[in-house]
Order: structure tokens, then C-alpha cells, then sequence
């Protein structure tokens, strides 16, 4: 069994800049790369669960979302950072488009996204943790039953659409990445 950690996307490892809809908004947060190979030479599958409405809204594709995501790796990579997978969820209930109109369980705060991953990857729970900068990423390690990093990054914490207290609060990723690899 292998021990993760679960990255949200947007304001945790980029620029948080309200529904990214274009790789020319794409901005790596300064030592974020630092702090994901730390935690890749830790020995933490580094995995990213991020919700994508900009799909379910119509505003990309799934196949630019991936391209966003390529470019995404490709900076990381090129700091010596690696992503072992990016797990995503295009539906919103309230979606424009009907064909993502649905209430997903991979949706955070719903947890299909870790599930899959600890299926594909044989994770550890027990061993594994979620950093993100909102209150449904803390409700969403809660739901998995896994210790959670709020980063003052992005959000903040500060979209309070959910009333969950996290175990740990880091000033940025690389801060959080030390503080937790510290206590594993």
C-alpha cells in the first residue's frame, strides 16, 4: 500500500484565478514545484483532485482541460516535480450543459475522485493527506477520513461554503509540504 497526498489545483500548485479557462492563465504559485518534489522524494504518490465546472458550464472542452493539464506537468516536470495523476470532475448540478446536469459523487466534497485513486494506485488512507485552500477541499478530507492542510493560498478558506475546521493551516504549499512530512 502506497501513502498520497491529494492536491486541490487551482490556488494550491496555480495561480487561483476564478474558473481557468486557457493555458495562457496558467501560473505555477512560487515553490510549489520545490514543495511537490519534496513530497514526490518522500515517497507520497502526489495526486490532484480538482473540481472543473468551466466544463459542465460549456466555457471548454474536456480535451482543453487535458491540455491545460499536459502544460501543467510539463512546467512541474521541468522543476523536477512529478504529478502522478490528475483525477477531475466536469459536473455541476446545475450545469448548462445536460450531458454534466448531474450530482457526481466525484464532485468534492463526495470523495469518488480519492476512491479512484486509491483503487488505481492501492493507497493507504491511513497514511495519506489533502492540502487545499477552500472549505470544500477540508470537508472533502473529512468525508475520506484523512488529515487536512488549509493553505492561506487561493481561497484561503475564505469561500466558508462549508463550516469544517482543518488540521493544519500553511501560509503556502511548501510550508504545508514540511510541516506534514515532518509528522509521517
Amino acid at each position: 500500500m502506497q501513502k498520497a497526498v491529494f492536491l486541490d489545483r487551482d490556488g494550491v500548485i496555480n495561480r487561483e484565478v476564478d474558473n481557468l479557462r486557457d493555458v495562457k492563465q496558467l501560473t505555477l504559485l512560487p515553490h510549489a514545484a520545490d514543495a511537490i518534489r519534496k513530497l514526490n522524494q518522500s515517497g507520497f504518490l502526489v495526486i490532484i483532485i480538482t473540481n472543473q465546472p468551466v466544463v459542465a458550464r460549456g466555457w471548454i472542452s474536456e480535451e482543453r482541460l487535458k491540455k491545460i493539464h499536459m502544460e501543467l506537468l510539463k512546467r512541474l516536470g521541468k522543476k523536477g516535480a512529478r504529478i502522478d495523476a490528475i483525477y477531475f470532475c466536469p459536473h455541476h448540478p446545475n450545469a448548462d450543459l445536460s450531458k454534466y446536469r448531474k450530482d457526481c459523487q466525484d464532485r468534492k466534497p463526495n470523495i469518488g475522485l480519492i476512491k479512484k485513486a486509491v483503487k488505481n494506485f492501492k493507497i493507504a488512507l491511513e497514511n495519506s493527506f489533502l492540502i487545499g485552500d477552500s472549505t470544500r477541499d477540508i470537508q472533502t478530507a473529512k468525508n475520506a477520513g484523512i488529515p487536512s492542510i488549509l493553505l492561506k493560498t487561493g481561497y484561503g478558506g475564505k469561500d466558508r461554503k462549508f463550516n469544517v475546521k482543518p488540521d493544519y493551516i500553511a501560509k503556502n504549499l511548501f510550508e504545508a509540504s514540511i510541516k506534514f512530512i515532518s509528522t509521517r
